[in-house]
């Protein structure tokens, strides 16, 4: 199962990202090589942040939160995250939804089963959610969800863009004369396109009165324990951070660091013409698995342009995780000689330490620079 180069504009999920491989495009016909930028820092910086309460209607014992994607090609960690990791918090009543039932293709790879559409949620709650959380979706003008989150919000829920999920809410019109942050790519082209919106950088998350918004994807992680911290405490939200391996969550972030230089663009452009040595990343499911693990090193391994991640069961059609996601499986029983690496995930793991754990494996399999290049895109700080 090979995703070659000319279907990677097809499945992605903005315009920025369409321009960023018209960039690589670009250098594959030069095939030059330049001096090298460095990509990534890391900040030390751990002061205290916290998000505001969001507003409950009173009818609601607990919150009632959605997440929501599109049925063809919604970013996997940014919906997979917030959503196990509130589930797993057990502080909301909790909807996985999207236009329609039925199979949602999830990019850069994966694919989970939704059984709640935006009709059903309508009919179990006429009153409207209490946070909507909308990921990055290959269609960001989508208009059943736009005008969706646009109903919801006037019916008082506040509404959270992940990472790339804010062009969303930005076509939405949520944005206008809000404060906001976005994925340190995108932000120069936010900032043209939306010029009444204040972006701001060297934030993780950033809320301004009933809007969130995210850099980028792995922001996803500490914005969710904040978001845990806002609604269920303090305590509660160590609880999870442990669980995942996470022992701070501030807003704190330097976006500055992240930047596109000669040597990433050739380092993209050589493992896109490479094909002949792509790699198909064959990773083992099963009931009670983590969705969060799951969802990181998939993600990771998939945004190599050397490699692309699927999932392996032994028997079933689909796999419930740990959160009550349902994966549709990619291969069953026999493994498909295109797999040159199987992984397994144990039951006991730690998601921050799976993701570290996989940029190091994607350092010793395809080099130093390409990890530097998956960690770029996901916006997630390592050492040079």
């Amino acid at each position: 199962m090979n995703l070659n180069h000319t279907t990677i504009p097809q499945k992605s999920s903005s315009r920025v990202k369409r321009r960023f491989l018209s960039h690589i495009t670009f250098f594959v016909i030069l095939t030059l090589g330049f001096g090298a930028v460095k990509l990534l820092g890391q900040t030390n910086k751990d002061q205290k942040t916290y998000l505001q309460k969001i507003s409950v209607k009173p009818s609601h014992k607990k919150p009632v939160i959605v997440v929501i994607g599109e049925n063809k090609y919604t970013e996997l960690t940014d919906f997979i995250v917030p959503y196990g990791v509130l589930k797993r918090a057990n502080i909301a009543e909790l909807f996985a939804i999207a236009p329609n039932k039925g199979k949602m293709e999830m990019f850069p790879s994966l694919s989970i089963e939704i059984t709640t559409s935006i009709e059903d949620f309508d009919t179990l709650h006429p009153e409207g959610s209490d946070l909507v959380i909308v990921p990055a979706i290959h269609n960001m003008e989508n208009k059943t969800i736009i005008q969706w989150i646009q109903k919801q919000n006037k019916l008082g829920a506040s509404i959270a863009g992940i990472c790339d999920g804010v062009w969303t809410l930005a076509h939405a019109g949520l944005l206008k004369n809000k404060k906001a942050t976005g994925h340190w790519y995108s932000i120069p082209e936010l900032t043209k396109s939306f010029p009444n919106t204040d972006w701001t950088k060297n934030k993780r998350y950033l809320q301004d009165k009933n809007i969130i918004t995210t850099s980028g994807v792995t922001a996803s992680i500490p914005f969710s324990l904040a978001l845990v911290e806002s609604i269920g405490g303090e305590k509660k939200a160590m609880e999870i951070g442990n669980e995942l391996g996470v022992s701070h969550w501030n807003s704190t972030h330097d976006s500055e660091k992240f930047h596109l230089g000669w040597k990433q663009y050739l380092t993209a452009a050589k493992n896109l013409i490479a094909f002949w040595s792509y790699e198909t990343i064959g990773i083992f499911i099963y009931d009670g698995i983590d969705e969060i693990s799951l969802a990181l090193i998939a993600d990771a391994y998939s945004r190599t342009y050397k490699s692309k991640a699927i999932t392996i069961s032994s028997s079933q059609v689909t796999v419930i995780t740990k959160s009550g996601i349902q994966f549709i499986t990619d291969s069953q029983e026999n493994l498909p000689n295109q797999v040159q690496t199987l992984k397994e995930i144990p039951n006991n793991t730690k998601a921050s330490q799976e993701l570290i754990d996989t940029l190091s494996e994607i350092e010793k399999r395809y080099g130093r620079l390409t990890k530097q290049f998956v960690a770029m895109q996901l916006e997630f700080p390592i050492q040079q």
